[in-house]
């Protein structure tokens, strides 16, 4: 057959790009057509999203594609991290700059919500993991701060929905992204309005919802002038960057959840697929969240901070005017001492702080362990306690679904740190499959391809996704070390 391309939107927290999927009709062929930066805009004492300059440069990546690909184009999508929302009013109008996860407006706002709605009423009708920056406390943020935005505001949109409607006018919420705002029925797969007229909130702006892979309709007419995308469609791939990496994972087990996942990247969500929300006592004490899949399964999964500890020490690092790249990061922590100092990823404490190094030795030195010191210290720190917490949430997730998990498949652009991944390996005493980086992409690009009738099943897309891309494996190594720390680490955990 002849080629056809596909074109996904792909925005993460540090970056966005527009890639392409070359299809022959066996595998899918990736090409980036255009990378721009991505993250926080500081305005006064706030963090805001820049979503209009992320639009332009969208629309530059397409206009760059047109130019490559032609009529050879089918449709294109967008996915982008998850919770965060543009209000739009009835004409057309961005009410407010869109605020950032880590904005300080949400401190608080869950502890308030507990006392108007028990938690656990909370999590019956949401199943969704307890988090300080989901989308209900971001609302109640509004209500509290802003209300005068709910009065003009018609129509919530989360990040991916937005440029939907900016591709072609859509107002309407995909499945597996609404189902990260903590706004949604686990059971019912639709909004739990229920629970919002209980916090007063106005359920009037929640659009429909939409499947993954539900056609959106064709580009807007001023879209295909700026950028020549003649005859392009509009289809919504799992708009959750999770959720399309999960449906990448080059998984042929089916049936019983005996593989897990862990979507590595600025955060950390390990997990399993699982074909019904989990909705038991001993999940919401573990706190582990349900969020939407392909076809009708659900992520059983943890949000873990991730890379993030990493990102964050580099940027202290640069701004010290001590210059590395990760790759060099990485050697420097392989040359530092083992399991000496570790901490707990998810304390508050590493959400957002102003000095992510100074945060780790706090944290050390509160809880009489050694402080490290130099770069190496720092960024092995954060690797090995990434990797105990990854242990941890294995537990957990064996526990939940009663099945012993037999390999661990980590994707996403963070699979290309191998220490962190031999360090996963050894920590939790399971093979590490790792690939494809791109997995993210592929999701999306292949549930498109779907949608143009070409494939039918979630297992025929991981057919060809094994097909089109190259994977690794690691062994775990002595265990002994692991258990002796992992001892501490629970200790740091309570």
């Amino acid at each position: 057959m002849a080629e056809r391309v596909y074109l996904g939107i792909d925005l993460g927290a540090e970056s966005g790009r527009v890639i392409a999927g070359i299809w022959n009709g066996k595998t899918l062929r990736l090409e980036e057509i255009h990378r721009f930066p991505n993250g926080p805009v500081a305005l006064a004492d706030t963090l805001r999203w820049d979503v209009l300059r992320l639009w332009a440069e969208i629309q530059n990546g397409l206009a760059l594609a047109s130019k490559k690909f032609g009529k050879k184009i089918v449709s294109v999508g967008a996915d982008t991290w998850g919770v965060d929302f543009v209000l739009l009013s009835k004409k057309n109008e961005i009410v407010g700059q869109p605020y950032h996860y880590r904005d300080a407006r949400n401190n608080g706002m869950m502890e308030k919500a507990f006392k108007k709605v028990p938690r656990a009423e909370i999590f019956a009708q949401t199943g969704l993991q307890f988090m300080p920056f989901n989308t209900l406390y971001q609302l109640l943020a509004v209500q509290k701060n802003t209300p005068e935005l709910f009065e003009t505001a018609q129509n919530l949109l989360l990040m991916p929905d937005f440029f939907h409607w900016c591709l072609c006018g859509s107002r309407v919420v995909e499945f597996t992204n609404g189902s990260t705002t903590q706004c949604m029925h686990p059971l019912k797969r639709n909004w739990a309005t229920g629970l919002l007229k209980q916090f007063g909130l106005p359920t009037n702006i929640f659009p429909k919802v939409v499947s993954p892979g539900t056609k959106l309709g064709a580009l807007r007419a001023s879209v295909v002038e700026r950028t020549g995308l003649a005859g392009v469609e509009v289809v919504a791939p799992p708009t959750h960057d999770t959720a399309a990496a999960v449906a990448g994972v080059p998984t042929a087990n089916t049936g019983r959840p005996n593989w897990a996942y862990i979507s590595s990247g600025t955060w950390s969500l390990m997990g399993v697929e699982v074909n019904k929300a989990s909705l038991s006592d001993r999940t919401l004490e573990l706190n582990l969240t349900n969020e939407g899949g392909l076809d009708s399964t659900y992520r059983l999964l943890k949000n873990i901070m991730g890379l993030w500890l990493v990102q964050q020490c580099k940027r202290s690092f640069d701004a010290r005017g001590t210059t590395y790249e990760y790759a060099e990061l990485a050697k420097l922590a392989a040359q530092a001492p083992a399991l000496r100092s570790i901490v707990n990823p998810d304390d508050p404490r590493f959400l957002n702080p102003p000095d992510m190094p100074k945060a780790i030795q706090d944290f050390c030195k509160e809880t009489k362990q050694p402080v490290p010191k130099t770069e190496g210290e720092l960024v092995r720190c954060a690797y090995e306690s990434l990797a105990l917490k990854y242990r941890q949430v294995l537990g957990w997730l064996e526990e939940l679904g009663g099945d012993q998990i037999e390999v661990i498949h980590i994707v996403g652009g963070g699979s290309k740190s191998e220490i962190l991944d031999q360090f996963a390996a050894d920590a939790c005493q399971r093979p590490v499959v790792t690939g494809p980086v791109e997995a993210t992409a592929m999701g999306n690009l292949l549930v498109q391809v779907r949608a143009s009738g070409e494939l039918d099943t979630l297992a025929d897309m991981r057919s060809v996704i094994r097909k089109s891309s190259e994977v690794a494996r690691f062994e775990p190594g002595p265990g002994a070390p692991w258990d002796e720390a992992y001892g501490r680490f629970q200790a740091l955990c309570k």
